[in-house]
């Protein structure tokens, strides 16, 4: 039985023995293998990270020899040579295999879901305990032991951003259940490690005074309004003024007594109601070109508004529902969050929506590609995100401030008065988000993402999951692209060609590509096309990569069960006929059964019972036979 920890100093752990990780550099290797266990590192990024994109010509060599040196540590009886089961040899990089249990960041990260889940039924005491379990897993600054510009890349500060979050999110269920001395601890460390997070000092303030300390509550509140004046020229923002307003009535723990009074992740007035849109008392920012300050005193400069959208497309069809509810949905300052599985026109609406509320958003208008699920390029880097918005907002480059914190202040002092639309498409995860969501009560950030994204939507985001298109839509999409008259000239090979994309955008516009490319070649030819692959995506190659890019991001485990699902007979999909398929534990199945359900690769049809897309159904099969076994990684 092994044991790791990267939540603090990296240390290992065999048979209760702990051992010595090595040199500062492997340690950091090591810890970076943890931060990622279960998936293969690329040999670029584990040079970027130990080399801070300067590796020299011996980087690659050095990367073997420490994968080496670990393997003979963690497995001391192994062959020469051979690749053992914790560092197995995986192309194109390395990989570190390790249970849950075995990894405190793994624990951390399922007790976090967990607690997430809770919120989102409604639980707020389960979710504190499962939110204060997670943090007790938090020893220190993360990866500690390795050299300081390695713990400094985004690698690292992302996984700190997660201790933050879950540390945020803990306090809100704590405060809604009347348990606020739970996370005390955790709140204090937090906030010691980010002395200008606003968000999490209300929180503190709140916490401190729902557990009878009101003199160190005030105490607290008037810290952190010294440092905001002191090194930002900046005075506390309206969650943090509430907060203090709230101790100064004295209400804080009459109020928790009484009811809920704050939704996790969201900010409150002073009055501990949610705030509105302000878009009477923040006017917008005239477009003149003159700069204007921003936030009442920093260094950022607004000048005209900057509209940065994509076009929209000219093919667009349907979604009437869908545009219905983020026409309501997008009314209010905050999140929205649009998901589904590859391919089903998350970027394409979100694009339309965006330029049919262009003049809800006078101050801007603002796309971000964050590369969540590109495969060829790495997600883009939240800092890169910042630095990039804060130039198209008007930020010469030379005043653009370094490091993520002080980008994301920056950002969010500039939209404070503000009305700004900010389209986060394709995004990664909520720890890539975090910085770049607009704290402003007037803007609104709308988010697409192949991922469920639970932290998200626990932190108030409002979340739309997007399904393939109806068959009215995927005919009108096809009529849209070949022409109405070839589509109605030819119905029965058009309602086939329709069936057999199963409603996704992304598929039927590859095949109505290929259509029209070719007027002389009649529909029915193009249904014997689709008709002749069997099942599989031989004739939507662009539908198999879209797929494939959210396969790789899987964790072995999860490739494996994707890859056997197809065997599965009957109606749905359950943990039980997942267990017996991958000879899993019922509870491990059931845990990732969830995960593919996030990745929007299963749908869940009912609670606890699933179901494969038609096209996934393909893929999957597609996978299992090229990769040979099921066992296979």
């Amino acid at each position: 039985m092994m044991r790791f920890e990267v939540l603090g100093p990296v240390r290992v752990w065999r048979e209760g023995r702990e051992l010595d990780p090595g040199f500062p550099q492997q340690r950091a290797l090591l810890a970076l293998l943890l931060a990622h266990a279960g998936r293969t590192v690329p040999a670029s990024e584990i040079m970027d990270v130990l080399w801070a994109e300067r590796p020299p010509a011996s980087a690659p060599n050095v990367v073997r020899r420490y994968i080496g040196a670990l393997r003979r540590l963690l497995e001391p009886g192994l062959p020469p040579r051979a690749p053992g089961r914790r560092l197995p040899r995986s192309a194109g990089g390395h990989l570190l295999e390790a249970a849950t249990e075995e990894v405190d960041l793994l624990r951390f990260r399922e007790l976090t879901r967990q607690g997430k889940r809770a919120v989102a039924t409604g639980r707020p005491e389960t979710a504190a305990r499962r939110f204060v379990l997670a943090l007790e897993e938090w020893r220190g600054p993360v990866a500690m032991g390795a050299p300081a510009s390695v713990r400094e890349h985004v690698q690292f500060t992302a996984v700190q951003r997660e201790l933050l979050e879950t540390s945020g999110l803990a306090a809100d269920a704590a405060l809604l259940c009347g348990r606020a001395d739970q996370v005390l601890p955790a709140l204090r460390r937090a906030t010691a490690h980010d002395p200008l997070d606003e968000s999490l000092h209300a929180r503190l303030v709140l916490a401190l005074a729902a557990c009878g300390l009101q003199a160190e509550a005030l105490g607290a509140y008037e810290g952190i309004r010294r440092r905001l004046s002191r090194e930002l020229g900046l005075t506390p923002g309206a969650e943090l003024a509430a907060a203090h307003t709230r101790v100064l009535r004295q209400d804080v723990g009459r109020r928790s007594k009484q009811g809920p009074v704050v939704r996790p992740g969201r900010p409150l007035t002073a009055t501990g109601t949610h705030p509105a849109p302000d878009t009477e008392t923040r006017p917008p920012t005239p477009a003149t070109g003159a700069p204007s300050r921003a936030g009442g005193g920093g260094d950022v400069a607004a000048a005209v508004p900057s509209a940065r959208l994509p076009s929209a497309s000219a093919f667009f069809v349907g979604r009437g529902p869908e545009t219905e509810w983020l026409e309501e949905a997008g009314s209010a300052a905050g999140v929205v969050l649009v998901t589904g599985m590859a391919g089903t026109g998350k970027s394409t609406l979100a694009v339309h929506w965006a330029h049919r509320a262009a003049d809800r958003f006078p101050d801007g208008r603002l796309f971000v590609a964050l590369r969540g699920s590109d495969p060829d390029r790495s997600a883009v880097r939240p800092a890169d995100a910042l630095r990039g918005m804060l130039t198209a907002l008007g930020v010469p480059a030379p005043r653009t401030p370094d490091g993520v914190d002080a980008l994301t202040g920056a950002y969010r002092t500039l939209l404070a008065r503000r009305r700004v639309l900010v389209v986060l498409d394709d995004a990664a995860g909520t720890a890539q988000l975090a910085p770049l969501l607009p704290a402003g009560p007037g803007s609104l950030a709308l988010v697409t993402s192949r991922h469920a994204l639970p932290g998200l939507v626990a932190s108030g985001a409002r979340p739309l999951r997007l399904a393939p298109l109806s068959a009215g839509d995927a005919h009108a999409l096809l009529a849209r692209r070949i022409g109405a008259a070839r589509v109605a000239a030819e119905a029965r090979a058009a309602d086939e060609i329709v069936a057999r994309c199963g409603g996704l955008p992304l598929a039927l516009t590859g095949v109505a590509a290929h259509a029209a490319g070719r007027p002389d070649i009649p529909l029915a030819a193009v249904a014997a096309g689709l008709r002749e692959s069997h099942g599989g995506l031989g004739a939507l190659a662009t539908t198999r990569e879209a797929f494939l890019s959210s396969y790789r991001l899987l964790a072995p485990d999860g490739r494996r069960l994707f890859r056997l699902l197809p065997r599965h007979e009957g109606p749905g999909i359950t943990a039980a006929g997942a267990a017996v398929l991958a000879g899993l534990p019922v509870r491990r199945a059931r845990l990732l059964l969830g995960v593919l359900a996030d990745a929007h690769l299963l749908t869940e049809t009912a609670p606890g019972r699933y179901a494969l897309h038609g096209l996934l159904r393909a893929f999957a099969t597609e996978r299992a036979q090229a990769e040979g076994r099921a066992g296979g990684s």
